[in-house]
């Protein structure tokens, strides 16, 4: 039967080809149909004109807008109009996407796709980039994904998948704004992996060394990361803020190549320790449990979120010169049991700083500029900044 409907579709394209603009190469018939399919399978939202150029009286790689074709194969495939103001389509996935086994990039803009995303797309063998995001997906990730070995990049994200996320071995992995749940499973060989605003859980047993850009903030993580954040010197960027994360923070973490490090909202303890010269444009460890002393290499910060913890002591003078010279734009110390700070009281502080220093174990030297859900009182009760409290 395959065969005889194969057959059919080469006859129809055949009698076609003179009107097709003198189109050499046909398409193959198993992709004419397939693309048939998801025509009918998706639609334009009101005001978007994506499938107007899909006449399937004529040639698909000649005219057919998202469509790319090499020697009668359809090899990218770009659903909807890749312009930012179109409201993009509607419908779902149909699984003869599966049938495009040519296929080495398959795309869909934003918009209100729904259903599951086909088990089909597992026979893709020579996809290298698979990008559904922002739209309406339910469902699981294919378990059979993973056996894409050509896949370099995978981007789920903003959508409304769920269930557990395969292992992978991808260069890529994008799946931000889901609802996955489950552990973060082992990846090999991945250089961005973006989990951030889903429900994960649990401990993190391994990250592969690769990783340039790791963001697992606004889920439910917890366990020490200390050994496995310190292995991974190859990052640029890392977020791991509002999680559940005990233990120190590797003072390792402040030697990588990163312009900003963000591990706020979590249970982080002890005692913080830096380099002598800490060289990043952002430093954000606010509402944690860190104890002792500010580490005076944190002056060269340009934007320090030290607030909502447990530290103590005097603030070196350091960081009253750099916010003196405009080389400190920010420095939130409040909710604290700090003790002084080198600065004159009639000091004032460019306009090109922000410094909130309220609610600790000392007056303000000067006038704080707090954020407004910083609270209103100046200074701790000073049953509260006793030596056991500051502990």
């Amino acid at each position: 039967m395959p065969f005889l409907l194969e057959a059919a579709v080469w006859i129809f394209l055949l009698l076609l080809a003179p009107a097709v603009r003198g189109s050499v190469t046909l398409l193959n018939p198993l992709d004419f149909l397939a693309l048939q399919s998801i025509r009918k399978s998706l639609r334009d939202m009101p005001g978007s004109h994506f499938f107007s150029t899909w006449d399937f009286t004529d040639d698909p790689c000649d005219s057919f807008s998202g469509v790319f074709c090499y020697n009668g194969r359809v090899v990218a495939l770009s659903l909807g109009d890749l312009q930012a103001a179109s409201p993009g389509l509607t419908g779902h996935l149909d699984a003869s996407i599966g049938r495009l086994s040519a296929l080495t990039e398959l795309s869909l803009v934003p918009g209100h796709v729904y259903g599951t995303i086909p088990d089909t797309i597992s026979n893709l063998k020579t996809l290298s980039f698979l990008a559904l995001s922002r739209n309406y997906l339910s469902g699981h990730i294919p378990p059979s994904i993973s056996f894409l070995h050509r896949l370099q990049t995978l981007d789920l994200s903003f959508n409304q998948l769920y269930g557990p996320i395969p292992p992978f071995s991808i260069t890529n992995v994008i799946l931000c704004h889901n609802r996955f749940t489950g552990k973060i499973p082992v990846f090999t060989s991945v250089a961005r992996l973006d989990l951030k605003n889903n429900n994960l859980s649990g401990k993190i047993h391994q990250l592969p060394t690769s990783l340039r850009y790791l963001s697992l903030s606004s889920n439910r993580l917890s366990g020490r990361i200390g050994r496995i954040i310190s292995k991974l010197t190859h990052l640029n960027y890392i977020d791991l803020s509002m999680n559940r994360f005990t233990g120190r923070i590797p003072s390792t973490i402040f030697t990588f190549r990163i312009s900003h490090l963000q591990l706020q909202r979590n249970a982080f303890g002890g005692r913080l320790f830096a380099p002598a010269h800490v060289s990043m444009e952002t430093v954000d460890v606010s509402h944690n449990e860190l104890k002792g002393t500010v580490p005076m290499g944190l002056a060269y910060v340009r934007n320090l979120y030290l607030n909502n913890n447990r530290l103590r002591g005097r603030l070196p003078r350091l960081f009253a010169e750099k916010m003196m010279s405009g080389g400190i734009r920010l420095l939130y110390l409040q909710h604290n049991y700090l003790t002084g700070i080198d600065m004159k009281r009639k000091a004032e502080i460019p306009m090109t700083c922000s410094l909130c220093i309220g609610y600790n174990c000392m007056p303000p030297p000067v006038r704080s500029q707090c954020p407004a859900n910083s609270g209103n009182r100046v200074r701790r009760p000073k049953t509260q900044c006793s030596r056991l409290s500051m502990k």
